[in-house]
Parts: structure tokens; C-alpha cells; sequence
């Protein structure tokens, strides 16, 4: 296996985001890509990364399936910047990965066992479909947290709407004028810890599309270029006394 990446610093930061959820993947490398799913240890998150074949400069590979520690991983992406090449090479047990600027980095990463089912994302159904632009979805998700630990998604005649109620409250209103509604009324609670990791994503892209139901799980789509994230979240059921 051999591929090669003229703008790293997409993956660099992709694998940041991802390794705030979980601390080791299995990274596939097949003709589609490279592409990783995981579920975080509480069950309460999925993430899926791709990054399509045509966003390598070269592409050697059959179907390889890498154990990665990702913070190792993380640690010598970080070591890109804005005008380094990546190359990354299957060899035996360990992965070479050769970062080439001015001067020329070698490093090698050993790669682990882990024994998990392999995932997919699974195929769910939404009433609610909305699309925001990334820099207002921060800014919602960032006023929610002020005053509580979760937050509400509601779609409420044709309007979209983020509200966060502990001993204070925030309330984020949308009409279809701002953002895209494609929507049936719903509401569903999620945990804003999370939401928080997920965000990092919304810096890479415009947009984000939210996809829900009441009382079910979350979807988070963020697009790049050369870049996918997909995550899902568990809902926050309320349970009366």
C-alpha cells in the first residue's frame, strides 16, 4: 500500500476530531478510499471519515485495514503544515509516513490488533432535514452551553430551533428564510458535550445538515472538497418520576 496526499492537513484535522471520541480505529484502504467508522466507548456516538480516491495524487492500494492509535497518528500529522506533501506506506507491521516540504520527515507508526465488529453507518429515517450554515450552528450550539448540559432540536411550524433550558435558558429561532427546511414538527434532545466535539467539524466546511426525528437519534453531515464526516448521536430520552 502506498497513497499520497498533496493537502494533509484535511486528514491532520479530521483525525484530530476523531480521536476526541475514540482512541483507536480501524482504517480502511480500499479502491474507494480511505475511510474509518467508530462508535465512541459510551455507545452514545458514531463517527464515519472518508476521503475518496481522487483526492490522492497516487493511489496503491488493495484492501488494507489498518489498527491505528490515533493519538500517535495525530501527534505526526501535526507535524504538516500548508505546503507539505503526505505519504503513507504499508510496510509489514508498521505504517511509514513520510512528510515532504522544505526537508524531507520520515517517521514510523506500528500498527495494533483490535478486535472489533466491523461497522457501518447505519441507514436511518428522518423526518426533519435541515441545512445551516456552519458559522450559525457553532454559534447555537455555543450559546446553548452557557446555560445547560443539552440541548433541543425543534422543528415548530416551519420554524427551525435550538433552545437549552437548565436554571437559565437560550432559545436560537430559524425560519425557512435562513436556513433550509425540509421538515415535519419534531423535537428531540441531544447531549451538548458532544455536539462540542462534533463542532471542530464545522470549521472545514459552509454548511452542516441536521438531520433528526423526535426522541430519535441525530445525524450530522459536514462536506469538504476532498472530505467527508458523518456523525450520529444518541437521543436524550426524558423519563418522567
Amino acid at each position: 500500500m502506498l497513497v499520497k496526499l498533496e493537502d494533509p492537513l484535511l486528514l491532520a484535522k479530521a483525525i484530530e476530531i476523531i480521536s476526541e471520541l475514540v482512541a483507536e480505529v480501524r482504517i480502511k484502504v480500499n479502491e474507494f478510499g480511505m475511510s474509518i467508522v467508530a462508535i465512541d466507548p459510551a455507545n452514545v456516538a458514531m463517527v464515519g471519515f472518508r476521503i475518496p480516491k481522487s483526492a490522492f495524487s497516487q493511489f496503491e492500494s488493495g484492501n488494507e485495514v489498518l489498527g491505528i492509535n490515533l493519538d500517535n497518528l495525530k501527534s505526526i500529522l501535526r507535524r504538516c503544515n500548508s505546503k507539505s506533501s503526505l505519504i503513507i506506506k504499508k510496510m509489514e507491521n508498521t505504517l511509514h509516513i513520510e512528510i515532504i516540504d522544505r526537508i524531507r520527515r520520515s517517521f514510523t507508526l506500528s500498527l495494533i490488533d483490535i478486535e472489533t465488529e466491523e461497522k457501518e453507518i447505519p441507514n436511518l429515517e428522518f423526518s426533519s432535514k435541515i441545512e445551516i450554515n456552519s458559522i450559525d450552528f457553532v454559534d447555537c450550539i455555543e450559546d446553548c452551553i452557557v446555560v445547560s448540559d443539552s440541548c433541543s432540536f425543534v422543528v415548530k411550524d416551519e420554524k427551525f430551533i435550538i433552545e437549552a433550558k437548565g436554571l437559565n435558558s437560550a432559545r436560537i429561532e430559524f425560519s425557512g428564510d435562513e436556513v433550509k427546511i425540509e421538515a415535519e414538527n419534531s423535537r428531540s434532545k441531544y447531549s451538548l458535550e458532544y455536539l462540542q466535539k462534533f463542532l471542530k467539524a464545522a470549521k472545514i466546511c459552509d454548511k452542516t445538515l441536521i438531520q433528526f426525528a423526535s426522541d430519535n437519534p441525530l445525524r450530522l453531515d459536514f462536506h469538504a472538497e476532498h472530505l467527508s464526516l458523518v456523525f450520529i448521536l444518541a437521543p436524550r430520552v426524558e423519563t418522567e418520576d
